[in-house]
């Protein structure tokens, strides 16, 4: 040590320097661990209130920034570096957005989220364009500013979005479904329109046009960053994956040269031709691999990242970049100005979503819903707010007001969510609407659908045999199933009533009324005490087990029957036209009202039924479960067919086996679901036994069985012996006689022994229906179902 060093060294004023500046950060420090923990008690306190955790951060970070004392003692270096944390915490938050966007969403565009964005997005811009230019946001007010400020209001915080949407617990609705898309493909249509903006303007200079060569250089760059990203990168990344296999800690070396060569071309337009940081990042985020280890490993981490720390650190330094005692909260002006900016938002996102909500047929409710939600702005919005008036674009009182219009889109979103809650469990039915609790003397409804004439003659012995006994008269809604296409919708016509619609297509036409013939006329003659009416659902396949489950909720039928996608033709082959209603049979199980049947029919239709004599064998496989006694109580009216021979098969479980499978069985059904099912099949099975059995009109035979194996064999043994299989779909129950075959279904959404029946290796002649019992919904939990109310 020289002796400038000792002097310095002994020198008392720099110890007092170092020990200030230690206590400096020390105090810093305390700031941020208060902010952090402060943030999380008051997220449990504004929780029963359902206020999203951006409310509680927002509170915590604007009242301690704006403390005299701790506003004092908070450093310049801790401000500027609390802002470097801001920004790189932007630019990640940035690069996710990117990242979790599909690049297969600019060649398969989802036509219902793209028209609401779209309408949203215009006429909040428009209305923006016009509302700007009064307020006299800018130092320099300028047309190019006033489109800048209209594409930020415009656009959609859609990680924010789905934030609050999961944590009030609608995320797995349709609507929190609908809103998440639609809200992501807001906020890539605005950003990218955002990005043309900042390639041809310069807002360092005024938001003046740049120089030709500047232009096409940034855009030369961004095709090769692009280029980079979307070859080079996802090579990369499947490498590493191949090179660290799930289940094993991934490689430090192969994760620094992974980070290190996203970072590289994320910055490579910035780097060469000054384009921005943030915007660079999502770009290149769009075209990376969502999928593989590395992303997901890179999206966990931002994510805990920004939860952890980035979110209480930003609204700290919001706060204290906004300074309250510079704001003009005097002038009346001002808050005209809030006013407006925060009903243009609103009015351009709620209007626009119900001119598209009125062309996609959404109850206005469910449009003004989802418009109020995608009016929210989030952290990039209060982030562009800061860096214009760090810039001096704006004024500190105009900042302000964009930052409390950016709080006041979310502060609403509880009751919004909350009336979409109670809307629903409006709607969810608190009855059994099941076969298993009508009564006999009930009238019995069957909505009964068709993709066409192929249907009609197994349609008609299924209406035959669904009888019962005599007594009630049995309501059947026949429902034409037609998906509208161009040419359909071209050949509609204004009818009587305000949306009333007539079709006038021949082909359809003719078609229906050849149905009708048929059905009216079997009716007639064979059918005494049915009544039959005739419906139509004609939209497109995305949207028609929405009318299904609707005429279903109106009529109050009991149950659907939805044919198979897959027709057998007279010579044995599999007509496979109707492949894309097979989407419709798994929604309309998920989201109907009523118990659910799918007829897969091989030769049903050509059955020649009698009353006097029996032409038909029929068995009905039992084995535990709701579904299984959903079938049960139907079969219950299939015995009382004079026509029909029904022979019921229960499947046991063998609990005298000795063998380690039999033990392993035995303990997989010692369980309280499986026990209570039991309970339940028991007695239910009982009664049937004792009116149906007992009586003579149904045979009995039971199979003792040790697994699924088992099962499957006993249920191959059975073909060629029966020409009508009636079981439950058998999915919400965990029988040990059927586990381990979801494993190899082909159609889930037929349960493992209706898939197996079903399959075209198992008979031509043996037609099979798989029924589902209603799910009983009064008690609708949001986030825990899966409901539907658009």
């Amino acid at each position: 040590m020289d002796a400038n060093e000792e002097d310095t060294a002994k020198d008392p004023r720099c110890t007092q320097v170092t020990v200030m500046k230690v206590a400096n950060i020390a105090v810093n420090m305390l700031i941020f661990m208060v902010t952090i923990a402060l943030c999380n008690v008051l997220h449990m306190l504004l929780r029963p209130y359902s206020q999203p955790r951006i409310i509680s951060e927002a509170i915590v970070g604007f009242f301690l920034s704006n403390l005299p004392f701790l506003r004092n003692n908070f450093s310049a270096d801790a401000n500027m570096a609390l802002g470097y944390i801001a920004e790189f915490g932007m630019i990640c938050h940035m690069f996710v957005i990117g990242l979790q966007i599909d690049p297969a969403i600019f060649t398969r565009l989802p036509v219902r989220e793209v028209k609401v964005a779209c309408t949203g997005l215009l006429l909040t811009f428009l209305l923006s364009l016009f509302v700007t230019p009064f307020l006299h946001l800018s130092y320099d007010p300028s047309i190019e500013f006033d489109v800048f400020i209209s594409l930020i209001l415009c656009g959609t915080a859609s990680p924010l979005l789905t934030r609050i949407l999961n944590d009030l617990k609608i995320g797995k609705s349709d609507i929190g479904r609908f809103l998440t898309s639609t809200a992501v493909i807001s906020d890539l249509i605005s950003l990218l329109v955002f990005t043309v903006g900042y390639i041809i303007f310069d807002p360092k200079d005024g938001f003046a046009v740049r120089p030709v060569g500047e232009i096409l250089l940034m855009l030369g760059v961004l095709v090769v960053q692009t280029v980079l990203a979307a070859k080079f990168i996802p090579l990369l990344m499947r490498w590493v994956d191949s090179q660290n296999p799930p289940g094993k800690l991934m490689k430090g070396s192969h994760l620094i040269v992974s980070l290190a060569s996203i970072v590289l071309v994320c910055g490579f337009s910035p780097l060469i031709a000054r384009f921005n940081m943030m915007l660079s990042v999502f770009l290149a985020g769009i075209v990376m691999p969502r999928e593989g280890r590395l992303s997901r490993l890179i999206t966990g981490k931002v994510k805990y990242f920004f939860g952890l720390l980035f979110f209480p650190a930003f609204m700290l330094w919001v706060g204290f970049e906004v300074d309250f005692s510079e704001f003009e909260g005097g002038d009346w002006l001002v808050w005209v100005s809030v006013l407006l900016l925060f009903v243009t938002i609103l009015v351009g996102k709620v209007v626009g979503c119900l001119i598209s909500g009125v062309m996609l047929g959404f109850n206005w409710r469910d449009s003004v819903a989802s418009g109020l939600l995608l009016s929210m702005k989030g952290h990039f919005h209060i982030f562009m707010a800061i860096l214009a008036k760090q810039r001096d674009i704006i004024s500190p009182t105009d900042s302000i007001i964009m930052v409390i219009v950016c709080f006041m889109t979310f502060i609403y979103a509880p009751m919004v969510v909350k009336n979409i809650i109670h809307r629903a469990r409006k709607r969810s039915p608190t009855q059994r609407m099941a076969l298993q609790w009508l009564n006999l003397s009930s009238e019995f409804r069957i909505i009964l659908c068709l993709h066409g004439p192929e249907n009609v003659h197994s349609a008609l012995n299924f209406m035959q045999i669904s009888q019962g006994p005599t007594g009630p008269k049995m309501m059947v809604y026949v429902n034409d199933m037609i998906e509208l296409t161009d040419r359909i919708a071209s050949t509609l016509a204004r009818g009587e009533g305000v949306d009333a619609m007539t079709i006038t297509d021949d082909g359809v036409l003719e078609m229906r009324e050849s149905i009708t013939n048929t059905i009216n006329g079997y009716v007639r003659d064979q059918c005494e005490g049915v009544d039959v009416k005739r419906l139509l659902t004609l939209t497109p396949l995305a949207t028609m087990h929405h009318d299904i489950c609707a005429l279903a909720e109106e009529l109050l039928a009991s149950i659907i029957i939805l044919p198979f996608h897959k027709n057998q033709r007279p010579d044995g082959k599999v007509n496979t036209d109707y492949l894309e209603f097979r989407s419709v049979n798994r929604k309309v199980l998920r989201h109907a009202p009523c118990s659910v049947g799918i007829l897969v029919d091989r030769g049903l239709g050509s059955i020649q039924l009698s009353r006097t004599t029996k032409c038909m064998n029929a068995a009905i496989i039992f084995i535990a479960g709701k579904d299984d006694r959903e079938a049960l109580a139907y079969a219950g009216r299939v015995a009382r067919h004079p026509g029909v021979k029904l022979t019921i098969i229960r499947f046991l479980l063998d609990t005298n086996g000795t063998n380690v499978s039999s033990r392993v069985t035995r303990a997989r059904a010692n369980t309280t679901e499986y026990e209570e099912e039991l309970k339940q099949d028991d007695e239910y099975f009982a009664e049937f036994y004792d009116r149906h059995v007992a009586t003579g009109h149904v045979a009995y035979m039971e199979k003792y069985l040790l697994h699924s194996g088992e099962t499957y064999s006993t249920i191959k043994s059975l073909e060629g012996e029966y020409s009508l299989f009636i079981v439950g779909r058998g999915g919400r129950v965990n029988s040990t006689l059927t586990a381990g075959m979801n494993d190899w279904e082909a159609c889930p959404e037929l349960g493992p022994i209706g898939d197996i029946l079903s399959a075209t290796d198992f008979s031509v002649t043996a037609s099979v229906l798989i029924i589902q019992q209603h799910k009983l919904r009064g008690k609708l939990q949001g986030l825990h179902e899966e409901f539907s109310i658009m």
